[in-house]
């Protein structure tokens, strides 16, 4: 009892941590590439206008900056505090990209954003831009270390076990910084936060449209002529990239592809990794799941469905790209009745859960005979250790069915994450043709129907980007590193009060500090960039 308590509140402060910590660096992301461009445009232009608007935006990244670092500082001292297992086993391997993200990004970011904010008229205007970009990447190139150590976590590659030392130790760095799960992550990560960085920056300027504020009139016109073009690539880019990710995670993580499909059972299967009846998986588009039927291996699991809309084939395309590819369902996994894309038949979850016993074993018989200097029976059983080694944190698993996430939670949250880039797709497309509209350039200012979606977007693009990272975390529980260490094995061995205590502290920490930022954040909106702009209002109206 006390065991599931620590686990259960060890899992809520991290996640708290993570969800707070990932409410500032999209935002930190997506509005440092628009502050850099608005200031490319002042380079270009030398427009004074463009200046001060090019210094809003820094103003409101350096706000959501500082609160960022700090609760990413609080997330990493975690690793240490809660999962000391998981830092003993693996530290030489997850540390590596921390300690690059804090050698190489950390250095450059604190060298430059200094530059960017006082060196306005201490430097040249080619050496102040040249800080600007050189901040925003130093701050992408630390999210692509954080990204690589997480997507290890996901799909652990380039490594070796040592049972001298019972540590994982790191044997291809290229493997591990450029493996598929590591680059699709990269990728479908920042391209998310950019769009969350448009939509943030565009709701600004539809405040300012709704309000009639004459004085930043031809601020957010301006704008949100630079920001909605960058918003479609940035849309997507996400799109096309949660694709990829969608058939990287059908390869390497086929579990969390069923729990996001709520997906129980994908039929029969044909060696060569078809569906026996040439049907193909059908992707759900959006149903209501019935929870009484969500048991693993049971006979109502099949469809746990009250009802459910579907596009016939759609699932085997994404996860196979062939429209009869067979995607396996939760119980198939479980019980290994299905083909693996080499054509050999899939282990079930007793089989994984018995070579993990045997390499645990393995590994205790391999010390005793270190001990008693028997090399005979050393080697004999390393030998089983490096056999039985991939299915190693299966043998700390009790039952089958603590192989399954959360079927629900990984349903929703997907779809709220697709849902919802399918609606920032469309706004960014309504808004690029209004606000280009040579015949009439008052179309988007005076659209106020738009400017109330615009606004309405902005807490639903922070919704689907924590529901991205609910996916990618919760589908692949009970995993802290897949297949390899699960949580009741990665655990601190402390006592569940006082993890409870410091999530309580770090509860009400994180939320003054949001209260904080969002206080801050409000009273620079309102201030708005120095100036007036109703030269620009007054333009405009005289065009039309």
């Amino acid at each position: 009892m006390e065991m599931t308590a620590l686990l259960n509140w060890s899992r809520a402060q991290f996640a708290l941590t993570a969800c707070y910590h990932w409410l500032f660096v999209p935002l930190t992301l997506g509005l440092g590439v628009i502050m850099a461009i608005a200031e490319t445009i002042y380079f270009r232009t030398n427009k004074q206008e463009w200046m001060r608007w090019a210094k809003f935006w820094q103003k409101l990244f350096g706000i959501n900056f500082a609160i960022g670092v700090a609760t990413g500082i609080i997330l990493e001292f975690e690793f240490g505090t809660n999962w000391s297992n998981y830092s003993f086993l693996v530290g030489d391997i997850f540390g590596a990209p921390l300690a690059i993200e804090g050698i190489l990004a950390f250095f450059m970011e604190a060298t430059f954003i200094a530059v960017m904010f006082f060196g306005w008229d201490r430097v040249s205007k080619k050496f102040h831009l040249a800080s600007t970009w050189l901040t925003i990447i130093g701050a992408t190139i630390s999210a692509v270390w954080i990204l690589v150590a997480n997507s290890w976590m996901q799909d652990p590659q380039g490594t070796v076990f040592n049972p001298d030392t019972v540590r994982s130790e790191m044997s291809d760095f290229w493997a591990v910084a450029f493996s598929s799960t590591a680059v699709n992550k990269f990728w479908h990560t920042v391209s998310s936060a950019w769009l969350l960085g448009s939509i943030f920056a565009l709701a600004i300027c539809a405040i300012y449209l709704l309000r009639k504020d004459n004085k930043h009139y031809a601020f957010a016109f301006a704008n949100a002529k630079m920001i909605a073009p960058f918003g479609i690539v940035a849309a997507l880019l996400t799109a096309v990239t949660g694709d990829t990710s969608g058939n990287n995670t059908a390869q390497r993580q086929p579990m969390k592809l069923a729990a996001m499909e709520a997906l129980y059972e994908g039929g029969e299967c044909t060696p060569d990794g078809k569906t026996a009846d040439g049907k193909g998986a059908a992707l759900s588009i959006f149903g209501v799941i019935d929870g009484s039927k969500t048991t693993p291996l049971s006979t109502e699991s099949a469809d746990p469905f009250y009802f459910n809309f579907k596009m016939p084939h759609m699932l085997s395309f994404l996860a196979t790209r062939s429209m009869d590819g067979y995607v396996p369902g939760i119980n198939n996994i479980l019980r290994g009745d299905y083909y693996l894309q080499d054509g050999t038949k899939a282990l079930s979850a007793e089989e994984k859960m018995e070579r993990g016993r045997i390499a645990i074993g393995a590994l205790k018989a391999y010390h005793e005979a270190k001990a008693e200097g028997n090399e005979t029976v050393q080697n004999e059983q390393r030998a089983l250790i490096e056999e039985y080694f991939p299915y190693f944190g299966y043998g700390y698993v009790q039952n089958v069915e603590d192989l399954v996430p959360n079927v629900k939670v990984n349903y929703y949250a997907f779809r709220i994450m697709v849902g919802c880039g399918m609606l920032f797709i469309l706004l960014f497309i309504v808004v690029t043709i209004m606000v280009f509209n040579k015949k009439n350039k008052t179309l988007y200012t005076n659209a106020r129907w738009l400017h109330v979606i615009t606004i309405i977007c902005l807490p639903l693009v922070y919704l689907a980007s924590q529901s991205g990272w609910i996916v990618a975390e919760m589908g692949r529980q009970p995993w802290a590193i897949q297949d390899i260490l699960p949580l009741n094995a990665a655990v601190s061995d402390v006592s569940a009060s006082s993890v409870m205590t410091t999530f309580v502290m770090f509860a009400i920490l994180f939320t003054v500090l949001l209260i904080a930022e969002i206080n801050i954040m409000i009273k620079a909106i309102k201030a708005g960039p120095k100036g007036h702009d109703t030269e620009g209002m007054n333009s405009a109206h005289a065009d039309k």
